[in-house]
Formats: C-alpha cells, structure tokens, sequence
C-alpha cells in the first residue's frame, strides 16, 4: 500500500470512484480511438447508474474523453465544453452480467468515422481496470506504461515485439495476450518499467503485421 491509497489522488470531486477513475476511464477511451471524438455513447452500470449525475461521473467522463485530467478544474465544466467542441453524447443505463457496479462502456466515433470501444470500472481510490478495448479482452490499470499492440494473429510476431522492446533495454512487468479467434485479430497488453521512448512505439509501428501501437501512460 502506498500513501496515495489512503489519502487518495490529486483530483476534482466529490468521489474518487466516480470522478477521478471516471476521468481516467474517458482518457483511455479518448487514446484508444487515437483522434478527438465527436461523437460518444456511454453505458453505465452498477452504482455509476445510480448516482452519475449527482456525484458528477457524466461531467468526468466527457472531461477525461476531452483530454482532462482528474485534477483540471475544466471538469465542472466539461458538458458545456464538450457542446462548445461539437462532442454529441448521450448516457444510458443497462445491467452488464458480471460487470464492476462502477462500470462503464464508452464506445467514441472520430470525424472520419473511425469508432473504439472501451469497457472499463473504476475500482476505488481513482484507480481504474479496463477489461475490454474492441471486443478483445484486456487488463490495463494505467497505474504503469502500458503498449497496447493490435496485431493479425500469426507466429512471430511476439517475439519480434518483445525483441524490439529488449535490444531497447525495457523491462516488462506484465504480458496479457487476446484474441477472439486464431487467425484474426489480436491484441497484446503489455505493462513495463520505465519510460517508453517514442522512438520505440514508431520501431514497434512499422513491424510486419502490427496494426497499431498505442501507449498508455501511467497516471
């Protein structure tokens, strides 16, 4: 346990639950898509259901898909930013079977048409747990660097991944490898130690049959 667990993140409130984590889940909803959002569908569940409006998870979520930060005052203001920006967005509710009760789905559309989905809960203390990104199972914290690799499922391509990453001297803590069917598509999670120079996420880009690399940074 460190001390941020017991006092809590640096954060707009009321709730670390859901604000800061909701901020957090909008950000990594908003780098998965790779490109301002104009337009974003959020299902909540759970106790984020309940309460988004009063205890402000709407305005953190729109805050974090518009690139704030749990802390940036801009939060109380984030609706009427977001219409200012040309964000349309609307909320509903639904039972997700299994899910987290701080749990919600933000699928974002780009202005080219480009959409990403995210699943995601805030799990307490502003941390957050994001279990799927486009249909494919994942396990991203943001509490380290993480690579989000999306890749056609064939022999090889882990191990050239990982190559890059070692002739770079990054260490990984965490590898989660998923994939909806052989053959396809599939998406490598990996958590490392240090910073990730973005030399090495353009070695990673350029890599036979890597679609996209993106980084998540810690927060």
């Amino acid at each position: 346990m460190n001390v941020f667990d017991i006092i809590g993140p640096v954060m707009i409130g009321p709730s670390s639950s859901h604000t800061a984590g909701a901020a957090r889940l909008g950000q990594i909803a908003r780098k998965i898509l790779g490109a301002p959002a104009v337009k974003a569908e959020i299902t909540l569940c759970g106790s984020f259901a309940q309460t988004y409006r009063g205890h402000g998870t709407d305005k953190a979520l729109i805050a974090g898909i518009l690139g704030m930060s749990p802390d940036d005052e801009r939060i109380r203001t984030s609706l009427q930013l977001a219409e200012e920006c040309g964000l349309q967005y609307s909320f509903k509710t639904a039972s997700l079977p299994g899910a987290h009760p701080n749990t919600a789905r933000i699928t974002l559309t780009d202005a080219q048409g480009h959409t990403s989905v995210i699943q995601g809960a805030s799990v307490g203390g502003g941390n957050i747990l994001v279990s799927e990104i486009n249909g494919m199972r994942v396990a991203v914290t943001s509490q380290y660097n993480t690579l989000i690799v999306l890749h056609h499922d064939v022999p090889g391509v882990i191990a050239a991944i990982t190559n890059v990453m070692a002739c770079s001297g990054l260490n990984i803590g965490n590898f989660q490898l998923s994939r909806p069917q052989k053959g396809g598509h599939a998406v490598m999670t990996i958590e490392v130690d240090g910073e990730v120079p973005p030399a090495l996420t353009d070695s990673l880009k350029v890599l036979p049959n890597v679609i996209s690399v993106e980084l998540i940074e810690a927060v």
